[in-house]
């Protein structure tokens, strides 16, 4: 975190830069998209939305589970490489492309959170995600 000195009421203290430049987190190899996997500012880390996709860029076989199992570790690389853990994340978002998968999406999504410190979660229907993926996942963490 990036502190900054203030001044207030004649004492110095210590905080959070409110107006730090955001740090872009870069990518950790091919394939390489157009975009940031992370941006870290004022305290928390937003993650792309992820979906299963392999080493290669590829989405995995096996359907919405294997998919959402896939997605769910590329969080986590992205957020160990962060310096963060599963355990800082406080919002997940899901989208789906169908959402009759929910149940099945669900029950491998939540064997990544500990039970007493799921967090706060959005599930959504999506029409044509990238790759003809089953699930994508963003999610912020907290610092």
């Amino acid at each position: 975190m990036r502190l900054a000195s203030l001044i207030v009421a004649g004492v110095l203290c210590a905080c959070a830069s409110a107006h730090g430049a955001p740090e872009f987190i870069a990518s950790a190899g091919a394939p390489v998209r157009p975009f940031s996997p992370a941006v870290r500012t004022n305290g928390f880390l937003y993650l792309s939305g992820q979906i299963g996709t392999d080493s290669t860029g590829r989405v995995v076989p096996g359907g919405v589970q294997a998919e959402t199992r896939q997605a769910m570790e590329n969080i986590r690389a992205v957020l160990l490489r962060a310096g963060s853990s599963m355990g800082r994340v406080v919002k997940c978002t899901v989208f789906m492309a169908d959402m009759r998968e929910w149940s099945a999406m669900n029950e491998t999504y939540v064997t990544f959170f500990d039970a007493a410190r799921r967090p706060a979660r959005s599930a959504m229907g999506a029409s044509g995600l990238a790759l003809d993926a089953r699930v994508e996942i963003e999610c912020i963490a907290a610092e």
